[in-house]
C-alpha cells in the first residue's frame, strides 16, 4: 500500500473523481429509485444519513428494503439522556453519574472545564449509539449551517444542540425563529448588544446571507438579489431588544434562556426593499422577530438555498445547471409544498434515482466526524460500561476529530466548515499536510495496537471481526466482505491481490483456509489465535489507509 500515492490522490494529483467527468450522464431523475435493493445500495445510504453503519446495521436495511430503511431513518426516539458528571468530584451541586446541565456554576471551582469535556464526549456517544437513524447526521448539519464558536458556558452549548436534535427533520422557518433567539446565538452574534440606541446587524447579516436565503448574485449598489445593505439595516432594527440570560450564571433562580426587554426595542416602522415587496414591519414587541422570519420564507428562494445545502451534506458538493434544474428545484418544491418541514424533501432525496447513482457512491471525502466514526463504529471495538472509562473513551475520540480540524463547538467561520461551500476545494479540505499524517496514525494504531485509556483498552477485536463474516476462511470473500462494508465502491483484482499478500505472502488461497480452521477448530489455541490475530490487525491496517476508505 502506497501511502504517497493515495495522498496524492486524495490531494486531487491523480484524477479520483475521474468516472464523474468522464461519463457526464448521470441520472439525475429525482423520481424514486425502482432498481435493485442490495448490500451495497444500503451501505450507501447508511454511510450519507448516519456515522460509520456496522455490517448489522446495513444487513437490517438490507431486509427492510429501502422504503422501510429511509422510514426508519426518520422513526421518533426519545431524546438522549442528558451528559452527567463522570469523573469531577469536586462539583458542589453535581455528584457524579448526575446530570450537570441544569446546575448553577460555583464561585469557588471552575466547573466548565469538566463540563466541556463531557458535552463534547456524549455527542460521540450519540454518533457511535445512534443506529438506523439520520437524526444526528441532520443534527450536526444544523450546527454547521446555524455556526457558531468561543461559546464558554457548557449549558448554553447543551440548549443550542438540543435545538437541533429535537427539530434534526422538523420545521425549517421555526428552527430560524428559535435560533434567533437561542442564547448562544445571542451572544454569538452579538444579538444581545443589538438595542434601540446602539443597533447591531451582524445577525441581521447573517440571517439573511447564511441561514436563510443566502446572498445572490450582485445586481447593483449594496443590492444582492436576494435582499439589499437597507434590508440588513430595518432587519436589524427589528431583531433589537433581546438578550440572554444566565450565561456563567451561579443563581439558581435565573435560568438559561432568553428574555425581551422592550425598552431596548426600536418600536419604529421597518421599512424593507423590493426584494421582500417593499414589506413594512410594524412593532411587534416580543413576537417581531418571528415575523421577520415570515417575511423571509414567502421568497421561494429560501427553499433553493437550503436544498443546496442539503444536497452539498448528503449528496456531492458540485452544483451544475443540470443539477439545480433536475434535483434542487424539485427538492424546494417539496419543501414549499410542505410549508418548509424538512423530512419530507431529504427523504424524496435518500430515495431518488440520482442518490443512488454509481457516480455518487464514493464522491465525498470522509470530513473527520464520518472517518473517526468509521473506524471505532464499523469495525470491533471493545468499549468500556464503566462511567468513567466509557466518557472517556468518547472523549478520547474526539480528540482525534478536533485534530483533524473540525470541532465540535468551535466552527472556523460563521459560514461553518470550508469543505461544504469554499469552492473548488469542497470536501479535499479535509485532507492536508496536517490532518493526512493524524488519520493515518490514528487508523494505523487503532488497528494494531489501541489506545490505553483510563484502566481500559480500546482495541480492534480482530478475531471477532473476521469471525463474524460470512465466509471468512476463504481469503478472496473475506476480503471482498470487508471491502462492501468500509469502501463505497469495489476495488481492482491488483489491490485484492495486494490484500491477499498480507495473509498469505507469496502462497496459494488455500493457505489461509487451512490456518483460518485450524485455528477455528482449537481457538484456544495461543499460537494459532496470535498468528491469525496479527494477519488480520495488519489487513485491516491496510484497508484503512487505503484511498477508498477516506471517501463516501
Amino acid at each position: 500500500m502506497d501511502r504517497r500515492a493515495t495522498l496524492n490522490t486524495l490531494l486531487g494529483r491523480r484524477p479520483i473523481w475521474a468516472p464523474l467527468e468522464k461519463t457526464n450522464k448521470l441520472n439525475t431523475a429525482f423520481d424514486v429509485y425502482t432498481g435493485e435493493w442490495n448490500f451495497d445500495l444500503a451501505a450507501h445510504l447508511l454511510k450519507r444519513a448516519t456515522f460509520g453503519p456496522t455490517r448489522q446495521t446495513i444487513q437490517e436495511a438490507v431486509a427492510l428494503g429501502m422504503d422501510q430503511t429511509v422510514e426508519q431513518l426518520f422513526a421518533d426516539r426519545p431524546l438522549p439522556d442528558p451528559p452527567v458528571n463522570y469523573e469531577y468530584a469536586d462539583d458542589p451541586n453535581v455528584p457524579i453519574g448526575a446530570t450537570w446541565i441544569d446546575a448553577v456554576n460555583s464561585r469557588d471551582t471552575n466547573l466548565r472545564p469538566y463540563r466541556h469535556r463531557s458535552l463534547r464526549a456524549w455527542m460521540i456517544g450519540q454518533m457511535l449509539q445512534e443506529g438506523i437513524s439520520i437524526r444526528e447526521k441532520l443534527t450536526l448539519f444544523w450546527h454547521n449551517h446555524f455556526a457558531i464558536n468561543n461559546i464558554q458556558e457548557p449549558r448554553y452549548l447543551y440548549v443550542y444542540i438540543s435545538l437541533f436534535r429535537r427539530n434534526a427533520w422538523g420545521n425549517f422557518r421555526q428552527l430560524v425563529k428559535d435560533v434567533t433567539i437561542d442564547p448562544s446565538m445571542l451572544r454569538f452574534l452579538n444579538g444581545r448588544q443589538n438595542t434601540l440606541r446602539a443597533p447591531n446587524e451582524n445577525y441581521a447579516r447573517e440571517l439573511l446571507e447564511l441561514f436563510s436565503i443566502g446572498k445572490g448574485e450582485l445586481a447593483g449598489p449594496g443590492d444582492y438579489s436576494t435582499f439589499t445593505e437597507d434590508d440588513v439595516r430595518e432587519i436589524a432594527r427589528a431583531l433589537t431588544g433581546w438578550v440572554d440570560t444566565g450565561y456563567n450564571g451561579r443563581d439558581p433562580e435565573v435560568p438559561i434562556g432568553a428574555e425581551f426587554v422592550s425598552e431596548r426595542h426600536d418600536q419604529g416602522n421597518k421599512q424593507l426593499s423590493h426584494r421582500f415587496n417593499n414589506a413594512i414591519i410594524n412593532n411587534s414587541g416580543a413576537s417581531e422577530y418571528a415575523k421577520v422570519v415570515d417575511i423571509i420564507f414567502q421568497q421561494d428562494e429560501v427553499a433553493r438555498y437550503i436544498s443546496r445545502k442539503l444536497y452539498r451534506w448528503l449528496v456531492f458538493y458540485q452544483i451544475d445547471d443540470t443539477i439545480e434544474a433536475d434535483i434542487i428545484e424539485p427538492m424546494a418544491q417539496v419543501l414549499i409544498a410542505n410549508d418548509y418541514d424538512i423530512r419530507p424533501a431529504v427523504t424524496a432525496l435518500l430515495k431518488s434515482q440520482h442518490f443512488y447513482d454509481f457516480a455518487m457512491r464514493g464522491a465525498m471525502i470522509k470530513n473527520p466526524i464520518d472517518f473517526t466514526i468509521s473506524v471505532f463504529k464499523q469495525l470491533d471495538f471493545a468499549y468500556s460500561e464503566n462511567l468513567k472509562e466509557k466518557y472517556a473513551t468518547w472523549y478520547r475520540i474526539y480528540t482525534f476529530m478536533r485534530l483533524q480540524q473540525m470541532e465540535l463547538f468551535n466552527l472556523p467561520e460563521v459560514a461553518g466548515w470550508k469543505a461544504y461551500y469554499q469552492d473548488p476545494l469542497f470536501y479535499r479540505t479535509w485532507i492536508n499536510a496536517t490532518t493526512f499524517p493524524i488519520r493515518m496514525g490514528m487508523t494505523d494504531q487503532a488497528s494494531t495496537r489501541g489506545f490505553g485509556i483510563e484502566d481500559h483498552r480500546l482495541e480492534l477485536q480482530a478475531l471477532d471481526l473476521v469471525n463474524n463474516l460470512e465466509n471468512p476462511s476463504d481469503p478472496n470473500a473475506l476480503i471482498n466482505e470487508l471491502v462492501v462494508l468500509l469502501f463505497p465502491m469495489p476495488i481492482t483484482e491488483d489491490q485484492i491481490t495486494a490484500l491477499k499478500e498480507i495473509l498469505i505472502p507469496g502462497l496459494p488461497d488455500f493457505e489461509w483456509t487451512v490456518e483460518y480452521l485450524q485455528y477455528r477448530e482449537d481457538p484456544e489455541n495461543s499460537e494459532l489465535k496470535r498468528l491469525i490475530d496479527t494477519k488480520i490487525r495488519f489487513l485491516v491496517q491496510a484497508m484503512l489507509s487505503m484511498a477508498e476508505f477516506y471517501l463516501s
